[in-house]
């Protein structure tokens, strides 16, 4: 008789055999994977799913009941986590959109609009190194060991003669009017100072240098034979000087051309003695003529197909502004970075150092929600300010291992004694927010275990919101007291820890915004009610 799935459950629970859990997967995998492949539309996500959906069986397996149909089970199962997925997918998309955009946005081509017509006057006025040292490295984008091997010199004295050189320029801009910093100069020359040359330039170039060489073969002909006619020595005169005066453009050089076919056609007809190399010379020239003409062609239908595509992709951009629905969304969160970063502007004493490590999706993350009082306002900048700490801390974490390695463990005194650790290196500023912890000493005059000291922020910038970094020879470590006080104790969160590090091994945050999303990843009665109560006291929280 084949054995039920009630029965097959009770003995996983029991052996964790793979086999067992083998004959259950293969016996439900279609109803799993097609159940969530109408919901997602996609094979793989689908896939995805049925991966999830399977994982937690294994992990709930001792948890059901001998009752429990497992059918229903893992469709109820399959629903919520396609739906976790639709959900997830849905707001991917919708910041890579809105990443676009804000890129879009901060496009530096407005800078370079003033800038073009002034960039050659603005070299002229450099010497010859400097010039150099622009040309290489933002017009042609070689790195600074490759600038500095070609000026003959090393890396670091080429990357202090490419920043004079752009201070200098930056000088010439700005006593036109042209505002911009050094580094925004230097990303706009370096996007924008060499553009493609037109589709064909190239294969143009090359025709004419190809002509000119024929022509001088033309020439050596003509001198070796001997039983010219003066009007064949004068046709062979008119094709070297048709052809060495070819220019660059496709209608000079297929005139050009013509002039050669017609003149070695009649070289033909007169000197008979010369006939096989002018027909080689005329078959030369004719299929040279016939490419020319097929690359005007060419040419002729991208530059239609062009204008035919800018038409279409203007078309369905302002249709897409119009039909998709998360458009408005879309603009709204464009518009609150906005407002925060005009908040900032306002308001400098909200600035940290750290901000400089914000990457556009921090600015996306950090205004994912509404802005509906000031509040919000400030809960934004305390998330903003934390992803530039967070990605700062790191760089104090490995300037202190590098400071703890080098002084055989010795703690530091002050922070400042750090900065030399650091790659590349820091400003000041940076580490005046930050102060050392020194080790506790016990009694006996050894220090304490698991006090070996530590460094961490002096104070923050709103007490109410952000969040506290502390490094310390065993890593990183953070605290949000005021989080925590909104949404439970700290007791409810430690019992809520083996959910938090499960969620965070399957989507690699610890924390989600939608607290309900830590429900399949509770296993006790305990945790259950420790979530409630967090999703409760957050509730109560937003109605404040």
């Amino acid at each position: 008789m084949t054995t039920s799935d009630s029965e097959l459950l009770q003995q996983f629970a029991r052996d964790r055999s793979e086999k067992v859990f083998a004959t259950l997967v293969s016996r439900h995998v279609d109803l799993v994977y097609s159940a969530a492949l109408r919901q997602v539309r996609s094979p793989q996500l689908a896939e995805d799913v049925a991966q999830t959906v399977f994982i937690d069986l294994s992990r709930n397996a001792d948890k059901l009941t001998p009752d429990t149909i497992l059918t229903a089970w893992l469709y109820r199962v399959t629903r919520r986590a396609a739906i976790d997925v639709v959900r997830s997918e849905s707001r991917r998309q919708l910041r890579e959109q809105i990443a676009v955009e804000l890129a879009d946005m901060n496009s530096p081509d407005t800078n370079w609009n003033s800038i073009e017509p002034l960039l050659d006057e603005a070299m002229d006025t450099l010497d010859e190194a400097d010039r150099s040292s622009i040309l290489l490295r933002y017009f042609e984008n070689k790195s600074l060991r490759e600038v500095g091997q070609t000026l003959g010199t090393s890396d670091d004295a080429a990357q202090k003669r490419v920043s004079r050189a752009v201070e200098r320029l930056r000088e010439f801009f700005s006593k036109r009017g042209v505002t911009v910093g050094a580094s925004g100069l230097a990303v706009v020359i370096s996007a924008n100072a060499v553009q493609a040359a037109p589709i064909g330039f190239a294969l143009t170039i090359s025709s004419a240098l190809a002509g000119t060489t024929l022509a001088s073969a033309t020439t050596a002909t003509a001198i070796k034979t001997i039983a010219m006619t003066t009007l064949q020595k004068s046709l062979i005169t008119a094709i070297v000087v048709a052809t060495v005066g070819a220019g660059i453009y496709e209608a000079r050089e297929a005139s050009t051309l013509r002039t050669r076919v017609q003149s070695l056609e009649q070289q033909q007809q007169s000197a008979p003695a010369n006939l096989q190399q002018s027909t080689r010379e005329l078959d030369e020239a004719k299929r040279q003529l016939a490419e020319l003409r097929a690359e005007n062609e060419r040419l002729n239908r991208n530059a239609t197909e062009l204008i035919k595509l800018r038409g279409e992709v203007a078309r369905l951009r302002s249709s897409e502004v119009n039909a998709n629905p998360a458009q408005a969304e879309m603009k709204s969160w464009l518009a609150r970075v906005d407002q925060l970063k005009k908040r900032l502007e306002e308001n400098p004493d909200q600035k940290i150092p750290e901000l400089q490590f914000v990457t556009e999706q921090d600015w996306l993350d950090a205004t994912h929600g509404k802005f509906k009082s000031d509040k919000d306002i400030r809960e934004a900048l305390s998330r903003l300010r934390r992803s530039g700490e967070s990605v700062f801390a790191g760089k104090l974490d490995s300037a202190l291992r590098k400071y703890l390695e080098a002084n055989n463990g010795r703690f530091p005194g002050e922070v400042s004694e750090l900065q030399k650790y650091f790659k590349p290196p820091i400003e000041v500023a940076f580490l005046e927010r930050y102060e050392v912890v020194p080790p506790k000493i016990s009694p006996d005059g050894k220090i304490r275990v698991g006090n070996q000291g530590k460094i961490t922020q002096r104070f923050p910038i709103d007490r109410e919101f952000d969040a506290r970094f502390t490094i310390n020879p065993e890593g990183i470590s953070s605290s949000y007291p005021a989080w925590r006080e909104r949404t439970g104790g700290d007791s409810d969160w430690e019992i809520l820890s083996p959910a938090t590090k499960a969620y965070k091994a399957a989507y690699g945050i610890s924390n989600p915004t939608d607290l309900s999303l830590l429900r399949p990843f509770v296993t006790t009665p305990e945790q259950k009610a420790a979530l409630e109560k967090v999703i409760q006291a957050e509730k109560d929280s937003d109605k404040k």
